[in-house]
């Protein structure tokens, strides 16, 4: 909240500065700095304000949703927002002291036991700030276990994953290298099999991949632990309705986008980073674990059992400085994996693979249109365009349609390729709707 000052406050703090003036305080700022004419209409009244508001927001045009690419569209139980927009959440104090936030320190300890059974990981952190951020600090994890020098990652993981990784590493004495993808589109496991060396800390199996194809995970994990190595998974948490888990195809580490699990897009953020671990590796993981404890009663309490922040222990001795978590964005998830339990994740993972495989179907009977990769995918493929996609999106958007991703914007090679996302929302009448718009232009 802003508390205005009084004039009086004003001439206190300005006595006790021995200055005349606020702009005093300005001087160093060139002149034609310090006040700057903005053309700013008169001010409105709070009645005229909103109307104003609601104008505006009314040019907005709705688009039937077909983006995908890191953030999807899936349906919320009205009881997410209705329970976690309770008072009790959204002004819980932080869980620094357990005694003042037991019910704060509950909801996380939930969270992370429905990540372990999602994942089959033995042990999860209570969230990060997105994916790509607990992505990295997996990986950063994995240098510090193996004290390796070298990080392998797939040429189709997400491009703003890969800026991520490449910004934290910059300035670490450490190789980040690429292995491509096949015609399938799948990961091309014999340069792996190449690249793979005494050095390898790491790989990264994104599973789908970004241009959704899905792997052959038990494969690769066997490859990368073959040269003592250790995987890295990074998953799309809703397909694990009808995925093998990281932990079933031995992952030392998984993480994952949170968003798809009770989350809105809300333009693209905020996300939630889950991250979760075997084990052995647990004292490795950044942020903070709640556990179980007991008070000196014998009764129930839930604490904070491993803070490895610079916060709570010595700089040098920490895991990481970036990693508080997105407690009000986990509460919705947990939330959500609570309502649909697993048969209704399965179900909801199922209409996925369901509508995406029927719009695939239907536009690539479009003539000009055929499916770039034949691998199979869960929620996400490739178009191949007869034109540059991004004109394609312009042009559909236009009729009301979020078309999808154009991919030459990260793959310059694949420019006329657009990234096409059909998740439960997604109605065959929206699918229809979708194949008559591209047939019209």
């Amino acid at each position: 909240m802003f508390t205005p000052h009084t004039s009086q406050d004003e001439k206190e703090m300005l006595a006790t500065l021995g200055i005349s003036s606020i702009r005093e305080l300005l001087k160093q700022i060139p002149v034609d700095l310090q006040y700057p004419s903005f053309n700013l209409p008169a001010a409105l009244t709070e009645q005229a304000l909103t109307a104003h508001m609601h104008a505006l927001a009314a040019k907005n045009k709705p688009l039937k949703n077909f983006i995908g690419a890191g953030m999807y569209e899936h349906f919320i139980p009205a009881a997410v927002p209705a329970l976690s927009g309770r008072g009790e959440f959204l002004t819980a104090y932080t869980p620094y002291q357990a005694e003042a936030s037991q019910g704060t320190l509950q909801t996380i300890y939930e969270f992370q036991s429905c990540i372990c059974a999602l994942l089959e990981m033995d042990v999860a952190t209570a969230s990060h700030y997105d994916g790509a951020t607990a992505l990295t600090e997996a990986v950063l994890a994995c240098l510090r276990i193996t004290g390796r020098t070298e990080v392998l990652i797939p040429a189709a993981l997400h491009p703003h994953y890969k800026m991520v990784l490449k910004t934290y590493l910059r300035h670490l004495p450490v190789q980040l290298n690429e292995i491509g993808f096949t015609e399938e589109g799948r990961l091309n496991v014999d340069e792996l099999t190449q690249k793979l060396s005494a050095k390898t800390a790491c790989f990264v199996l994104a599973q789908p991949n970004f241009l959704g194809v899905l792997e052959d995970a038990e494969k690769i994990s066997a490859l990368v632990h073959g040269q003592g190595a250790l995987l890295v998974a990074q998953v799309n948490p809703i397909s694990l309705g009808v995925l093998q888990a990281p932990g079933a195809y031995g992952a030392d580490f998984a993480t994952a986008e949170g968003q798809p699990l009770g989350n809105p897009i809300n333009f693209g953020g905020p996300g939630l980073g889950i991250m979760a671990a075997k084990k052995a590796y647990m004292r490795q993981l950044p942020g903070r674990i709640v556990g179980i404890a007991k008070d000196k009663d014998g009764r129930r309490a839930f604490v904070l059992t491993l803070q490895a922040r610079e916060q709570h222990i010595r700089r040098e001795k920490a895991s990481s400085n970036i990693c508080s978590n997105e407690a009000i964005c986990a509460l919705n998830a947990v939330i959500y994996m609570t309502l649909v339990g697993p048969q209704g994740l399965k179900e909801v993972a199922e209409l996925n693979i369901e509508r995406a495989h029927q719009l695939m179907e239907q536009l690539t009977g479009i003539k000009g249109f055929s499916l770039k990769f034949t691998g199979p995918f869960f929620n996400e493929f490739v178009l191949s365009c007869p034109s540059d996609a991004q004109i394609i999106v312009e042009k559909l958007a236009q009729k009301g349609i979020g078309a999808g991703y154009a991919l030459g914007k990260d793959f310059p090679s694949m420019e006329n390729n657009l990234l096409i996302c059909a998740t439960e929302m997604r109605t065959p009448e929206d699918i229809q709707a979708y194949a008559d718009a591209l047939r019209g232009i």
